[in-house]
């Protein structure tokens, strides 16, 4: 009997017709009708996801790694409609092709027989441009009438901190409003972004997502004229950073103002003489890398990258309000006291090294390709879990079958589980290292160790070999002087 995955997707909670049940019931029966068996670990879902792109379908992304296993674990892929699987020609032929030649997988629309001759290929490729073309101009028909409705002051967004939505509309939330008129009034009075960031989250203030406030967070309140009884709408995607954009719709609200109109103009007129004035102070940018420890050094409190800003470096999240790290530290000063401690591991006879292989590309060769196919087979019976669970609350399940099913997963669960740990306790084994991995790396810091002193290397180059054995040098203590090195495995190198 063939084996078939079968992949779901539907765009909004509305298409009920088109819902998970309804496209696993009629891929079921198609199954079944035409010889297939469908494990139910191989049904992919996704629900709410756009098909326009792959990026964000952890289901489609999860088939496709299982496709890839060896052996082989289906041989083909059945969808509700070509539409589901793919509305984007290029993914679509990309993925599509991939299958067919690397997995001897097929991909079957169970609704749009498209024959088995050549000119199935043809009439799969127009049912294909036909979903892209409708996507498209569905796409630009509900951005239309949203531009249409943010002309009319319309509701487009979520609630800004200081407001939530009822019944459409924004309503204000009084303690929140408090917050942002004492922000602008700060700002008025010469608190700047940095110490107004920094004074918010001393008092607990969180955006609505629960995040720590940033500097660019009091910048995007100062800037939007929500607060000032006005709705802005970017019809070509976010607004970002550029508040002065020409393709932004800005139109009359019908909520209540929580800045008037004398104090939005004037912090208007404060934030374009600041810009003005900063873009009055900015240096010609410099060319090439600042430094060769760029990308390289990260902050041991918050994990953040240092950035060097005119010759020290900072903590990046500490420059957002986001971190309590120590402070900055100059180039040169971090400059040499790398190269000493680079060059006090050759004097040492029992060094011990810290090594990391998690990111490194080359390094992933290390990693069991079973590992990925264990953590996918654990997610899916723990959605399995899920399933049952739900069936038994909707009175599909009676507390017998419920726990029989979950006593068989729970099982499968425990064993995989099981595997997994022996597999990971194996690639701990083949990483450990010897004493002629410390030996090789002792070899590549003497071959680097005259570059980096070198004033006739350019910075890019010296970064190039710094990166070859270092994944990150982490600034450690609380006085900003102790840093911790942490090199690649030398066995991927």
């Amino acid at each position: 009997m063939k084996i078939a995955a079968a992949y779901i997707r539907v765009s909004t909670e509305d298409q009920i017709e088109y819902s998970p049940d309804s496209q696993l019931s009629a891929i079921q029966g198609y199954a079944k009708k035409n010889g297939y068996c469908l494990p139910s670990q191989y049904v992919f879902i996704d629900e709410g996801i756009s098909g326009r792109t792959v990026g964000k379908r952890e289901g489609f992304k999860n088939m496709i790694a299982l496709a890839k296993s060896k052996p082989v674990p289906f041989n083909t892929i059945l969808v509700w409609k070509y539409s589901r699987f793919a509305r984007n020609r290029e993914d679509s032929v990309v993925y599509k092709s991939m299958l067919r030649k690397q997995c001897g997988i097929d991909v079957v629309s169970i609704s749009e027989s498209t024959g088995d001759d050549k000119m199935s290929i043809l009439f799969e490729a127009m049912i294909e441009a036909m979903d892209e073309y409708y996507s498209i101009n569905l796409s630009e028909e509900v951005k239309r009438g949203m531009a249409e409705k943010a002309k009319r002051g319309g509701v487009l967004s979520i609630a800004p901190f200081g407001y939530k939505i009822e019944n459409g509309e924004f309503v204000t939330v009084e303690s929140e409003a408090e917050v942002i008129k004492n922000v602008f009034s700060s700002y008025l009075n010469g608190s700047g972004f940095l110490s107004l960031a920094k004074k918010l989250n001393a008092l607990g203030v969180r955006t609505h997502k629960g995040n720590k406030i940033e500097k660019r967070t009091i910048e995007y309140w100062l800037n939007n004229p929500i607060y000032n009884g006005k709705t802005r709408w970017n019809p070509t995607g976010r607004t970002s950073r550029n508040y002065d954009s020409k393709d932004l719709i800005i139109s009359e609200g019908s909520h209540k103002m929580i800045i008037d109109d004398s104090m939005w103009n004037a912090v208007q007129q404060k934030l374009k003489e600041n810009k003005a004035r900063y873009k009055k102070s900015m240096r010609e940018p410099k060319k090439g890398m600042s430094h060769w420890l760029n990308g390289v050094l990260r902050c041991g409190k918050c994990g953040s990258t240092l950035v060097n800003c005119g010759g020290t470096y900072y903590c990046g999240n500490k420059a957002k309000a986001l971190c309590l790290g120590n402070g900055g530290i100059s180039t040169k000063v971090i400059s040499k006291i790398i190269i000493d401690k680079l060059e006090e591991i050759l004097d040492l006879d029992d060094v011990c090294l810290q090594f990391d292989t998690s990111d490194k590309p080359e390094n992933k060769a290390y990693v069991s390709n079973n590992l990925r196919l264990l953590q996918v087979k654990i997610e899916e019976a723990d959605k399995k879990l899920e399933r049952i669970k739900e069936a038994y609350e909707n009175g599909v399940d009676t507390i017998e079958e419920y726990k029989t099913n979950k006593d068989k997963i729970c099982k499968e669960v425990n064993e995989l589980k099981k595997l997994l740990s022996e597999e990971k306790k194996q690639n701990e084994n083949e990483n450990k290292m010897p004493d002629q991995s410390i030996a090789k790396v002792k070899g590549d810091i003497r071959k680097i160790s005259d570059i980096l002193r070198s004033d006739e290397v350019t910075n890019e180059e010296k970064n190039a070999v710094l990166k070859s054995i270092i994944k990150e040098i982490v600034k450690m203590g609380d006085d900003g002087r102790t840093f911790q090195i942490v090199f690649w495995n030398p066995k991927g190198n």
